[in-house]
């Protein structure tokens, strides 16, 4: 039984190790934008890190590489998926506080549901009808506030929850095929890959200190693969339910280290809207197959 009890442990404390990393993404993304990066420039340098770091980690543990259509599939949910869900979320941070885009990025789980439903023909139960209820609660109160002062942001900040909710969807038919590692190095690399052609086009802007490119260094490494590797870790311990729960504590750490670090204060309106967006995608976790799968 202890041995049982130290696995769920160690298993929660990898959940919550993959949430902080998470959690602090915008504020290094913030940090770069004021060191002079674009948008751009972070997501090629942190999809070329992160997907150079896997591919070695691949080459080590002589992981066995996705090949044929399977390799296609993966290497477009990185190519258009992800890199679709990051640009948004990213551009997100330029127009709207980091609290409020993490927020609304939260609302992916209940978007999944009702994608699986539709999709995937997953019964909609009861509790995830509540759960969906809440979420649109929520999501009218935390939005409300922000309307006037930051649209765009709004817009792109949905849009990014939308683009990594029909990511997820697919990857539910992938990933099981290729195993975690291999999916999610494939991925990284169709990121990079996208990013690459697009600075044959337009030149990114790289950071003008240090401090800039440290700040991306931590997006692809401790953002990126440690957050990836500690959540599946995490997840084999504990199990899905569990660790979708646990991941809940990703946008606290944005919302609090936001407003420690950063000065930024949400409404009151948008504390309770985040409260009940949260209270649905926890609802949500104890349902049998509920997930919630890394950024």
């Amino acid at each position: 039984m202890s041995l049982l009890n130290n696995r769920r442990l160690s298993g929660a404390l990898l959940i919550l190790l993959s949430a902080l990393c998470f959690g602090v993404m915008p504020l290094f993304g913030r940090l770069a934008y004021a060191e002079g990066a674009d948008t751009q420039a972070v997501l090629l340098l942190r999809f070329v890190i992160a997907g150079a770091l896997l591919a070695v980690l691949m080459l080590l543990r002589r992981e066995r590489w996705p090949r044929g259509k399977l390799a296609l599939g993966l290497l477009a949910m990185g190519a258009v998926g992800y890199a679709g869900q990051a640009f948004s979320y990213f551009t997100a941070l330029r127009y709207a506080s980091a609290s409020l885009t993490a927020l609304l990025l939260y609302t992916f789980p209940v978007i999944v549901t009702l994608i699986a439903a539709v999709w995937l023909h997953e019964p909609l139960t009861r509790r995830k009808v509540v759960a969906l209820l809440l979420a649109s609660a929520g999501l009218a109160l935390t939005v409300g506030d922000a309307l006037s002062g930051s649209p765009v942001g709004i817009a792109f900040g949905l849009g990014a929850a939308l683009i990594y909710s029909v990511y997820i969807a697919v990857g539910t038919k992938l990933t099981p095929q290729a195993g975690a590692l291999p999916s999610a190095t494939v991925v990284m690399l169709g990121g990079a890959l996208t990013f690459l052609l697009v600075s044959l086009w337009q030149a990114p802007v790289m950071p003008r200190s240090p401090l800039g490119w440290a700040a991306i260094a931590a997006i692809g490494v401790m953002c990126s693969v440690l957050a990836a590797l500690a959540f599946f870790a995490g997840l084999a311990r504990v199990g899905a339910s569990e660790a979708a729960m646990l991941s809940t504590f990703e946008p606290v750490v944005t919302v609090v280290l936001a407003a420690c670090l950063l000065g930024e204060r949400l409404s009151v309106s948008q504390c309770l809207g985040g409260a009940v967006i949260i209270a649905a995608v926890l609802l949500l976790a104890k349902s049998p197959a509920s997930g919630t799968p890394p950024e």
